[in-house]
């Protein structure tokens, strides 16, 4: 039997509140290496050009990051992202359905 004070979800503001403040930290930690990457690109240009006109099958080197690699890295950062954030709800539930039992 139920009784008035058990909430009838797991999805407390405690519960909200913890895993919006831990997806929030996944995603700036995403979003750093992101922007990492993005402004490296630019940044060894400038600084070791040399280094980036080698020729690596077929392109330079900076033109292989920026044409063939790039959209995979980003493909790889949003899979980590999607499989961490399910992750984090998961662990979340866990908690909350263990609190509820308790």
């Amino acid at each position: 039997m139920k009784t008035s004070s058990t909430p009838d979800h797991v999805h407390t503001d405690g519960f909200l509140a913890h895993l919006m403040r831990d997806q929030l930290k996944l995603s700036i930690a995403c979003a750093l290496f992101f922007v990492t990457a993005l402004v490296a690109l630019p940044l060894l240009n400038y600084f070791q050009p040399e280094y980036m006109a080698q020729r690596v099958a077929g392109f330079t080197l900076s033109w292989l990051i920026l044409g063939v690699l790039f959209f995979p890295f980003v493909w790889i950062i949003s899979y980590i992202f999607i499989k961490r954030s399910i992750a984090l709800e998961e662990a979340e539930a866990a908690a909350a359905k263990d609190s509820l039992k308790k």
